[in-house]
C-alpha cells in the first residue's frame, strides 16, 4: 500500500495539524504526521489501548510524561506506553513536525483527553 501526502486531508486537533495516513485502514499500527505550530500543544491525555511513538522530524517539543518534563529535539524519539499520562507543547515560534505511530492502531474511543487548559 502506498499513501501519498496529497491524498491525506489534514484535520485540526487543539491547533495541531494532523494527517492520519492510515485512517479507516485495518492494520496492527497506525501512522500520522503532526505539525505543531509555535505556541500550540496537545492537552493531557492517555490511551487505554495503544503505545505511542513520537519521532520529531524538525523543531523542538516539550513533553510532559507522568509529570516529568522532557525536551525533544529533531531526531529524537519519545515512547509513551499505554496508560501513561502525557501532554506536549511547542514553546518556540517555529513549527515542529512529528511522525506518530500507534501500536495497536489508533482508536478514538480508547483515548482519554483530560480537561484542556489553554
Amino acid at each position: 500500500m502506498i499513501v501519498r501526502q496529497a491524498e491525506v486531508v489534514p484535520f485540526d486537533f487543539y491547533g495541531l495539524e494532523i494527517r492520519d495516513y492510515t485512517a479507516r485502514q485495518e492494520g496492527s499500527s497506525s501512522v500520522a504526521e503532526i505539525i505543531v505550530p509555535g505556541g500550540a500543544g496537545h492537552p493531557e491525555a492517555w490511551s487505554k489501548r495503544s503505545d505511542k511513538y513520537y519521532y520529531l522530524i524538525s523543531g523542538q517539543i516539550l513533553f510532559n510524561i507522568d509529570g516529568d518534563p522532557i525536551t525533544l529535539n529533531a531526531g529524537d524519539l519519545c515512547v509513551i506506553k499505554k496508560g501513561q499520562h502525557f501532554s506536549y507543547s511547542n514553546n518556540s515560534v517555529e513549527p515542529a513536525r512529528m511522525i506518530l505511530v500507534h501500536t495497536p492502531s489508533f482508536d478514538l474511543e480508547s483515548e482519554v483527553i483530560m480537561e484542556y487548559k489553554a
